[in-house]
Formats: structure tokens, C-alpha cells, sequence
């Protein structure tokens, strides 16, 4: 059945009231490309806004938001005395505009493609495949928690509380290093539940982990200084660094983590170890005592920094966690790096840092020239959250889901993957990561995988994204905190067909 259009209208306007896009929208679109390809010249006089309301048949408020659209952008003029008319001041270069450009190429053409620099070339090699912005949960997301486990109806009246009278410290100019009440209610929360004191005074609140390590290493590098991140590691660990303008060295980390011998080997100079000992992204390994204090040793012999990032820490499933290096840190030489985000909702976009002490005098003076700084919004409803007690309860809840969603998951891979893929329980953590069997391991393209479950609605990681080296592991990286346990077992089934149609398999000779 064709899709139902509205008349022509004099200027020759076709409306379409099942398109998406809205009809001010539509109009504003359509008078534009008239004038950009001349079919409306210079000063021509356009009907009004009654004539056109009524000629497409739409409300008279619709013609007008068009309208008001196209005389901001300076197309159209009104003057009081003769209505609306096309301007007359249009650049030439405007009204010469070479075709295809805003609209689509002529048939059996395609557009050509835009110059680009070479970052953004590779940043486009190495983006994740577009899995969309719908509601639709996606199976193994990583870095995601489970959204439906979040008690909303709280957290709004959280925020009404807050704002309703908002103190004149919050309303008005507000901390470099954000909300006050919330600062304190980080330090408690850790003195509590990390084992470490520290002072409220150090602790900035950020907009992720990105911004936290940036801030620090614009703190303690030079330019062109270098950095160690572990080897397979965070992507944004990277990026970070890279926007302070630091020059990152992979160290490759082995089943007990980052090794200071393998550091030194690599860059002797470095003076910033950023590490995840708790839990290491991806491949979940816990950084053991003994290279704990070899790294504290370090940094305290040698003018040396370290970056903890605790992503994860407080999901442990099996056993207690060891302490922080920040409670092991005898000199100032470990900030702590926590995330929000990762913990409670994703659009929170809050994460913090707790700074040694000696740092927080110079972090105020960079903090206050940051243009994108976290939003003030959610900081005080996340103060209440956390003095509370809410976090902590919520954190109680849902690591007892995701452990339970970790099982749902092995036993999903050993149902539906066995042969294709294999991986081990892990004692702590949101995700797994699931390697090729040796048997197709040379044949196993995660990146070509990972897209091919992004059209079937599967949402993996390719481990090779998170290696900043040459030589790089293949795997998958399972998010099982965001998927509902009822859907894994039918995710693990249709990524096992993903495979089957994807990865090839060595056919003996008959």
C-alpha cells in the first residue's frame, strides 16, 4: 500500500505524514534545496504562511516554525510590509552547490568519500560495530550494568529533594572538583568499604575514567613523557593518555598481571604505571602482593605514580578481594581511579579520582580551565545514594545477580559453543572472555565476528581492540551483567550460529 502524501503546495512541496522526520522539518528541508538550487531566486516572494498552511493542510503553527528555522539560518527574510521572500545576500558559492552535496549522488554514483586525518581514519578502522540507540536490550555488552536493577523511583525522588532548594553551593559556582556533599560521601564509602582514609579535599568527581587519568597525567608528565598501561588493556586508557599528550607502553601482563621486569625492559624512563589490580580489563587477572609492593617500591625509589583504576572492584564472587595499593601506599605516590557509571547507570557519566594530597593545590587550578566538566545534576542525588546507604545495598543486589548470571552464562557457552569457543569462571567482575578452541583459533577473525553478531543483535568485544601493540590475541569479551539471565541462553545460541556461518572450517580431505 503506497504511503499517503499531502498536495503540492504553489512552491512544490510534498509532504509525507509517515516519515520520522517532522513536517516543520520536511518543509524547512524542501524550501531550502528550492533556493540552493535556484528554483526560488533571490528576492522572490513566498505565500503566506495562511496560503501554505493551507495548501499542505497543516496546522498554520507548523509553516511558521519552518519559516522561523530558515530566517535564522538567513535564507528567508520577513518584512512587514511584503511577507516572506527569499534573501537577497546569499554567498554565490551557496547557490552553486556542486550536486550531491546534501543530497543524494546522481544514480550509479556514490559520494565521495571525505578527506579525513589519520587519527580519524583509524578511529573509524578500530570503532566497535553500530549496534543502535534503541531500548532493545543487547546480549554481552560490555562495561554495562543491568539498568532494570537500578531503583529510579528513588533516584528521582533523590534528585526532586535536592532540587527543590538548592544550596547557593550548588546553584551557584560550584567546586572545580564538583559537589561537596558528594566528595565526602566517596571519602566515607571508601574508608568503609575500601579499607583506605583519605581526605574529601583530594577527591575530584569526573566525567569517567578518561578525564580522571587525563587529569592526572597533565598533573605528573611532561609532554612526550611515557606512560605503562597493560597489555591487553583498556581501550580508553590510550585515549586518555594520548589527549595529555603522553606516550603510552604497552607491558604485555601474564596470569598474575602487570610485571615491573617486563615494564622496566620495555621503557626504563616511565615514570606512571596505570594498572587495574583488582580485577584487569580484559583478562580479569588479580595483581598478587608480592608485585603489589614491587610496584609501590618503584614508584617510591624512583619519583614514580601509579594509577589504580578499581573499575569493578566491589563485584567479587569468590573469596575477599586484596586491599587496594591505595591503602598499601606509604609515600603519595597511587591516585584511585572509581566509576559510577559502570556501578549504577551508564548516563550517570560520573566517575571520580582520589588524588594523592600533594596534587589536589595544582588539580583546582586545571580543573577550573576544563570546559566539559561532569554534570552538577545527578552529584547531590548521588551524595543521598550513597550517606544512605542505598549504594552499598544496591551493590549487595546486584552481585548476587551478576554471579548468578555469570553461571547462566558458562553454561550457555558449554550448551551452544563447545568446540567454537572456551572460557573459565572468574572470581570477579561484569564480563568473560571466551577464546577460540585451538582447532579454529587460526581461522578466528574477532573483529570479523564481532561484526557479524552486531547484525544478529549480539553486542561482543573483540579482545584484539583492547591490545595497543603488533601482535594481538583473538577472543570475544562477554558482558553478562546487562543481559537478563532468561536471554543468555538464546544469545549463546545465536552467536553460535554467527559462527557457524562466519568462520570457516578446515575440511578434511576425503
Amino acid at each position: 500500500m503506497p504511503r499517503p502524501t499531502r498536495k503540492a503546495a504553489p512552491l512544490g512541496l510534498v509532504l509525507d505524514p509517515a516519515a520520522t522526520l517532522p513536517l516543520h522539518r520536511q518543509i524547512g528541508q524542501q524550501v531550502r534545496r528550492a533556493i540552493l538550487e535556484r528554483r526560488l531566486a533571490a528576492g522572490q516572494r513566498l505565500p503566506s504562511s495562511r496560503l501554505m498552511a493551507s495548501e499542505l493542510d497543516v496546522a498554520r503553527g507548523t509553516v511558521l516554525l519552518a519559516m522561523d528555522q530558515l530566517i535564522a539560518e538567513g535564507y528567508v527574510v520577513a518584512q512587514a510590509a511584503s511577507g516572506l521572500s527569499v534573501a537577497n545576500d546569499l554567498p554565490d558559492e551557496m547557490l552553486t552547490a556542486p550536486p550531491g552535496r546534501g543530497a543524494p549522488p546522481p544514480a550509479g554514483r556514490t559520494a565521495p568519500a571525505p578527506a579525513l586525518s589519520r587519527r580519524a581514519r583509524a578511529a573509524l578502522r578500530d570503532a566497535p560495530p553500530d549496534l543502535g540507540f534503541d531500548d532493545a536490550p543487547l546480549a554481552f555488552p560490555t562495561g554495562q550494568p543491568d539498568r532494570t536493577a537500578f531503583p529510579f523511583a528513588l533516584w528521582a525522588r533523590l534528585l526532586e529533594r535536592e532540587w527543590r532548594q538548592p544550596l547557593w553551593a550548588v546553584a551557584g559556582a560550584l567546586h572545580p572538583f564538583g559537589h561537596a556533599g558528594l566528595r565526602a560521601a566517596i571519602a566515607a564509602y571508601l574508608g568503609t568499604a575500601r579499607g583506605f582514609t583519605c581526605d574529601a579535599e583530594a577527591i575530584v568527581v569526573t566525567t569517567g575514567v578518561r578525564q580522571s587519568l587525563s587529569l592526572l597525567a597533565e598533573l605528573v608528565l611532561d609532554r612526550g613523557e611515557a606512560a605503562w598501561i597493560e597489555e591487553p588493556g583498556f581501550v580508553g586508557t590510550r585515549e586518555a593518555l594520548a589527549f595529555a599528550d603522553v606516550r603510552a607502553v604497552p607491558v604485555p601482563v601474564d596470569s598474575q598481571g602487570f610485571a615491573l621486569h617486563r615494564a622496566l625492559a620495555a621503557e626504563p624512563a616511565a615514570r606512571l604505571a596505570v594498572v587495574a589490580p583488582s580485577h584487569q580489563f580484559p583478562l580479569g587477572s588479580v595483581l598478587g602482593l608480592q608485585r603489589r609492593l614491587e610496584l609501590l617500591s618503584w614508584a617510591e625509589r624512583h619519583d614514580g605514580w601509579i594509577a589504580e583504576d578499581d573499575f569493578d572492584g566491589e563485584y567479587r564472587y569468590a573469596g575477599r578481594p586484596l586491599a587496594p595499593l591505595r591503602a598499601l601506599d606509604r609515600s603519595g605516590r597511587v591516585a584511585y581511579l572509581g566509576s559510577f557509571s559502570k556501578l549504577l547507570f551508564p548516563a550517570l557519566r560520573l566517575s571520580y579520582v582520589v588524588l594523592p594530597a600533594a596534587l589536589a593545590p595544582a588539580a583546582q587550578v586545571l580543573m577550573a580551565a576544563v570546559p566539559a566538566r561532569p554534570s552538577l545534576l545527578g552529584q547531590g542525588a548521588l551524595a543521598r545514594f550513597i550517606a544512605d546507604g542505598h549504594f552499598t545495598s544496591h551493590l549487595r543486589r546486584t552481585r548476587l545477580l551478576y554471579a548468578s548470571r555469570q553461571d547462566a552464562l558458562l553454561a550457555g557457552l558449554e550448551r551452544h559453543l563447545a568446540g567454537w569457543l572456551e572460557s573459565a569462571r572468574d572470581p570477579g567482575g561484569m564480563h568473560l572472555v571466551a577464546r577460540p578452541v585451538a582447532a579454529i583459533a587460526p581461522r578466528f577473525d574477532d573483529r570479523v565476528v564481532a561484526a557479524a553478531a552486531a547484525r544478529a543483535g549480539i553486542a561482543v568485544s573483540p579482545l584484539s581492540a583492547c591490545h595497543a601493540g603488533r601482535r594481538r590475541r583473538h577472543g570475544l569479551i562477554l558482558g553478562y551483567a546487562a543481559t537478563p539471565e532468561g536471554g543468555i541462553d538464546s544469545a549463546c545460541a545465536a552467536l553460535a550460529d554467527v559462527l557457524r556461518d562466519t568462520v570457516p572450517v578446515r575440511r578434511r580431505n576425503g
